[in-house]
């Protein structure tokens, strides 16, 4: 199994750790719901060192990046992010990323930990067929990653970062100095929907960030969090999961993506004219199978009971439709809550579905995404 720069760190306090994507990852310290309770009302912090970082350079980096994405790269600016999908050409998803832009010929997509080796050899495939003008540097193995989260997350970063970061917009970056490290990547993006930001730095840089990250963060009771966490924090917020709730048999507009899958003018993608059909079948109705036959909702359980992935989901009269796709007990609203994938004459919010429990149908409601 590899390591981050931070795995020695995390076993001293006492981490319960796991393979995660290849890396000794810690997925719990003091407990799932304490750890989560604290990024909802303080500031924790994530290793995230095993996510990937692939640079995508040249005069034509715009124009590929249009191409391998649904979202419109166009619409950004310098210090600017942006959620989007990376198409497969088969209608479904190589990956969700970020991609932050740095000019017109400098951008970085921040790729999941278990897609890298996927994510950089369909990039230089698309490159490759794309021509000359593009240069991919895959920098994840050089680079580490903390995120802190929280309300309090970015008071804590204030106090060893010298350039007032306190007010970074959502969705933005900077290149500034953290903790007397020069030339950091500090984003506002974050998995968690309870603010704060993450910062990139060399491997070798570790140490120095480490120390001045838990001396700021003393005062604000900072605490470190594990990965079980980070998933319960993510579903109560209705972000998707690769792997889970998205892979390469789903599509963004199956997944209720439709706001990252832009069909602007010269953007031709990856499965657009598939997606673009989709949408419409949507609009028209068309649940046929050549319209869409499937949608990812949000539910919460109307009876007793915890859904978990991979449970299946029916109507009321026990006709089965799906799977769960994510699922937990939320430790916000203390009711179950997830996601799955229904017909999509069951996709309206306020309809009744059952999800199988130990072969009983336990009643469950469609609802509005984000949970909390």
């Amino acid at each position: 199994m590899k390591t981050t720069p931070f795995t020695k760190y995390h076993i001293e306090n006492g981490a319960k750790m796991a393979e995660f994507a290849g890396y000794n990852m810690p997925i719990e310290f003091s407990g799932i719901n304490d750890e989560h309770i604290t990024v909802r009302n303080g500031a924790g912090v994530f290793d995230v060192s095993h996510m990937g970082e692939i640079r995508v350079k040249g005069p034509k980096a715009l124009a590929f990046l249009q191409r391998v994405t649904t979202n419109d790269v166009a619409a950004l600016t310098g210090g600017k992010i942006q959620y989007t999908a990376m198409p497969n050409g088969r209608g479904g998803i190589v990956d969700d990323v970020l991609c932050y832009c740095f000019d017109t010929e400098n951008y970085l997509l921040v790729v999941n930990a278990a897609n890298i080796a996927k994510d950089w050899a369909h990039l230089n495939e698309q490159a490759k067929a794309f021509g000359e003008g593009v240069e991919l540097v895959n920098e994840s193995d050089a680079t580490c990653q903390l995120a802190i989260q929280g309300p309090l997350a970015m008071k804590v970063v204030q106090k060893f970062c010298p350039e007032a970061i306190e007010d970074l917009v959502y969705y933005t970056f900077v290149t500034t100095e953290v903790a007397g490290i020069k030339d950091v990547l500090l984003s506002a993006t974050g998995y968690t929907g309870s603010g704060g930001c993450e910062i990139y730095i060399k491997n070798e840089d570790a140490d120095k960030l480490w120390d001045a990250l838990w001396k700021a963060g003393e005062e604000y009771g900072l605490k470190n969090i594990g990965l079980g966490a980070r998933d319960t924090l993510r579903l109560e917020k209705g972000f998707c999961l690769y792997g889970n709730d998205i892979d390469d048999t789903t599509s963004t507009i199956e997944a209720g993506l439709g706001w990252i899958t832009k069909f602007v003018e010269g953007k031709d993608f990856l499965d657009r004219p598939l997606y673009k059909k989709q949408k419409a079948a949507i609009s028209a109705k068309d649940f046929s199978a050549d319209g869409i036959t499937r949608r990812l909702v949000g539910f919460k359980m109307a009876e007793r009971g915890i859904p978990r992935h991979g449970y299946e989901i029916a109507s009321v009269d026990g006709v089965k439709m799906g799977v769960v796709t994510s699922g937990t007990m939320s430790p916000m609203l203390k009711e179950g809550i997830g996601t799955g994938y229904v017909r999509p004459e069951f996709a309206a919010v306020g309809t009744e579905i059952a999800i199988v429990i130990r072969e009983k149908l336990v009643k469950a409601t469609v609802v509005k995404l984000p949970f909390v």
